[in-house]
């Protein structure tokens, strides 16, 4: 993680569940004076206790170390909200159908936002009897390349994984695709509406 657990969120996380340090100290086993440096600054929690005191304060761990704790107001499940997260070390490719904490190889990822297509990024749509063939014009190169198309339908999405020195090129059914989003590994996410 790039940065450990810090005094504000542990004292913002325990006032708002209505914990007094004494509190939250006895359900951790550790003593007051423990958490009142913690909240100062003057100290960190060991590591053996982060998982306790997330459980304590009502987070999950990453919650505690992003220094964030997310509510997701997605409640109706939209897939137009739909947000992805690219690893930029291992490649994975995670989504999520609201906020989120997200974390992979050590780090924590921000969800990315779409952008509108430019003359170097333009995705084009071909019907071909009951499917999309979508192509994208682009450099495919070990370097520099779209690393996967992914169609978001009103109940689920779709996603097509491409590879270097590949074609940027996937088929998916017409029936309930609402738009379209791509990435490119060196200019970030775009989206486009399907026509």
């Amino acid at each position: 993680m790039n940065q450990y657990v810090t005094g504000t969120m542990i004292r913002r996380l325990r006032e708002s569940k209505g914990l007094t340090q004494h509190q939250l100290a006895e359900k951790i086993s550790v003593s007051d004076k423990a958490i009142s440096k913690w909240e100062t600054g003057r100290g960190y929690p060991d590591i053996s206790l982060i998982e306790p005191l997330a459980e304590a304060l009502g987070v999950s761990i990453i919650e505690l170390f992003s220094g964030e704790d997310v509510a997701n107001t997605n409640r109706s499940f939209n897939m137009q909200r739909v947000k992805l997260h690219v690893c930029p070390i291992c490649g994975n490719i995670i989504q999520s159908t609201g906020e989120a904490v997200v974390s992979c190889c050590g780090i924590v990822l921000p969800a990315l936002e779409a952008e509108p297509e430019d003359d170097a990024h333009h995705l084009q749509l071909e019907k071909v009897e009951d499917e999309y063939f979508v192509t994208i014009p682009h450099e495919m190169s070990k370097t520099h390349f779209i690393s996967f198309i992914m169609a978001v339908m009103d109940d689920g999405s779709e996603i097509r994984k491409l590879y270097p020195e590949g074609n940027a090129e996937a088929r998916f059914k017409i029936s309930r695709t609402k738009s379209f989003l791509y990435y490119c590994n060196q200019h970030g996410l775009f989206k486009v509406p399907a026509r």
